[in-house]
């Protein structure tokens, strides 16, 4: 079997060709983690969306994202009940606080959830075996997948299985850990009672909550009793199916805030740096070799057996640059996770995705470098 011509043009000159592979794999690089840091924004962003059990959110309209929700009564909540479809509702309260570190006394904002904890409210690991124990006085339960910032307390509390430490500048004990995550909004969350909650915030009223969780009967339709709470509640409070709370929350963060914007943005760059690389490396192949070309179709051969030549090079380039591309990415994402607690993991749709734009990249460059070729007069070039 003959080895592909386009192969042996880009073999005849290897440090060119090493240079091509390099200049493909950084453009991989930047297009892989500006897309991964994309998504890690929108998966971080909607995790209490996702793991809270519910069917239907009552949620402000006044509110931009749940790390800072605005507040709306609790009658809704009730109200809500007042329909035959709803099976249960529970309100929850939300606000930022101040974590003292036990260890360095430095002060962190983190998340503050209040709940029912006779309510199986969230659906993630650790937390159905600790809610229990909220229904004591000043007692919570931290993610033990916060920041390293908050301190160890995972492995102090493993250790000597409680913690005190202060919230709000008020003596809490940690009394359990729970699984959940941070996000490009929460660097870290406790849980509590609402009694204890209200403790920590002594200036909000039970009545003003932040959010409403409802789920639905058996056989219930929730997009259906959604719209019919939509138009039953009045308008200071948001009634929305569990994938519209997503969605919301999703679309905040790539439309309403510049950094979902500045990920893609630095996609759509690495596509132009990978693009100009490849159109720079095979334009100069080109210019070297267009004696020959300019025989090619002196003896008869047509542009697109000539342009075919420089696709070929074009694919095998994309192909070997996408390889140590995806490899370098995978490794920076098991290093940004560690460091950032985001997820961030290479995907088979991501690294397709990926895949098909590197083709494309290099086709289009191909494309450009080739228009020398079909211009020429081999008369003038000999």
């Amino acid at each position: 079997m003959r080895a592909p011509l386009g192969w042996k043009q880009l073999w005849f000159k290897p440090v060119r060709l090493a240079v091509a592979l390099l200049g493909i794999a950084f453009a991989v690089l930047l297009i892989m983690m500006q897309l991964g840091f994309r998504e890690a924004l929108f998966e971080s962003a909607v995790r209490f969306h996702e793991r809270f059990d519910y069917d239907i959110a009552l949620f402000s309209p006044d509110s931009v994202f749940i790390v800072r929700p605005e507040t709306f009564s609790i009658r809704r909540v009730y109200q809500a009940l007042g329909n035959a479809d709803i099976a249960s509702a529970t309100p929850v309260y939300i606000f930022p606080a101040v974590w003292k570190n036990p260890w360095t006394s430095g002060r962190r904002s983190l998340n503050a959830v209040g709940f029912d904890p006779s309510v199986s409210v969230l659906k993630t690991p650790g937390f159905d075996d600790v809610r229990g124990l909220l229904t004591k006085r000043d007692v919570i339960i931290f993610d033990e997948n916060s920041r390293p910032e908050f301190g160890d307390v995972s492995a102090h509390f493993n250790d000597n299985a409680s913690l005190l430490t202060e919230v709000n500048s008020r003596k809490v004990t940690v009394v359990g850990l729970f699984e959940m995550g941070t996000s490009f909004g929460i660097d870290g969350t406790i849980m509590t009672s609402i009694d204890n909650w209200l403790r920590l915030f002594p200036s909000r009223n039970r009545n003003d909550i932040n959010l409403g969780l409802l789920k639905v009967k058996p056989g219930a339709d929730p997009e259906s009793v959604a719209k019919e709470l939509g138009a039953y509640l009045p308008k200071d409070v948001l009634v929305m199916t569990k994938e519209q709370f997503i969605q919301r929350e999703t679309n905040y963060w790539n439309r309403a805030t510049p950094i979902g914007y500045v990920f893609a943005f630095g996609a759509i760059m690495g596509l132009f740096v990978g693009a100009i690389i490849v159109y720079q490396i095979l334009f100069a192949d080109v210019t070297e070799h267009l004696s020959e070309y300019a025989t090619l179709r002196a003896i008869g051969y047509k542009n697109s057996f000539i342009a075919g030549i420089v696709l070929q090079q074009a694919a095998i380039l994309g192909m070997l640059g996408f390889i140590p591309g995806v490899f370098a990415s995978w490794f920076l994402y098991g290093q940004a996770a560690a460091a950032t607690s985001l997820p961030l993991y290479v995907t088979v749709e991501r690294a397709s995705f990926v895949f098909v734009l590197t083709l494309s990249m290099c086709a289009i460059s191909a494309l450009l470098a080739v228009r020398k070729v079909a211009s020429i007069d081999p008369a003038e070039v000999f």
